[in-house]
C-alpha cells in the first residue's frame, strides 16, 4: 500500500519526529511504499492565498495533491495546540484539501472527493484525558477533525490517537506508545 504522513512538528528532537520515524519504519517493514511530507522542514506556506480562494492554485498545491491521489491511508502526526491544529498544519488542510479536489457541491449538497482512502490521526497533547474530557474538548477536537475536515472530504478514519501529558511523560511509557505505534504500523 502507498502510505502518506504528514507531519507538523518544528523540533528533531520532538516525541513528535520519534513517532514518525517509529511509523515510517514499521510501514516499510511491512513493504509498504512511504512518503513523508515534513511541512516545517519543507518550509510549506501556509497562508491561503487570495487567488486560491477563488480557484487558482499554486505548484506547490498541485505537488501535494498529487501524494494525496497517491496514497492509500494518509497518516497526519502532529502536537496539539491551543486545542487545534498547529498553524502550519491548518494552512495545509486550507491550501491542499481545496475545492475541487478535496470535496464539492453538488445541487447544495456537500460531497467529499477522497473517497476510498483511509486516514490515521496521532496527536500529542500536554494535558491529560481526563482534563480534556472535562471540558468536553476531547469530543470537541474529534468533531473538528475527524468530521469536520477528514470525513467531510470523504476520507474514513481509522484510528485517532490521542497520547496524553506527552510533556510529564516517562521514558517507559514513551517507550510503549511508540510500540502502540509500531502495531498500528504492522496492521495498517
Amino acid at each position: 500500500m502507498n502510505h502518506l504522513i504528514v507531519y507538523a512538528h518544528p523540533r528533531k528532537e520532538s516525541f513528535n519526529h520519534a513517532i514518525l520515524e517509529t511509523a515510517v519504519e514499521g510501514l516499510q517493514q511491512k513493504g509498504h511504499e512511504v512518503v513523508v511530507r515534513d511541512l516545517y522542514a519543507m518550509g510549506f506556506q501556509p497562508a491561503l492565498g487570495s487567488s486560491e480562494i477563488i480557484g487558482g492554485i499554486g505548484e506547490d498545491v498541485v505537488q501535494e495533491q498529487e501524494h494525496l491521489r497517491w496514497a492509500d491511508v494518509i497518516t497526519f502526526i502532529y502536537p496539539i495546540w491551543w486545542t487545534g491544529l498547529p498553524a502550519i498544519m491548518k494552512g495545509y488542510i486550507e491550501r491542499v484539501f481545496s475545492y475541487g479536489f478535496a470535496y464539492k457541491y453538488v445541487n447544495g449538497v456537500q460531497m467529499g472527493l477522497l473517497k476510498g482512502k483511509k486516514v490515521v490521526i496521532i496527536n500529542t497533547q500536554g494535558k491529560s484525558h481526563a482534563e480534556y474530557a472535562a471540558s468536553g474538548m476531547d469530543q470537541a477536537l474529534r468533531l473538528t477533525s475527524d468530521k469536520g475536515i477528514f470525513e467531510y472530504c470523504g476520507l474514513e478514519v481509522m484510528y485517532h490517537l490521542f497520547l496524553e501529558s506527552v510533556p510529564q511523560s516517562n521514558e517507559t511509557t514513551r517507550a510503549a506508545w511508540l510500540q502502540q505505534i509500531a502495531d498500528m504500523a504492522s496492521k495498517a
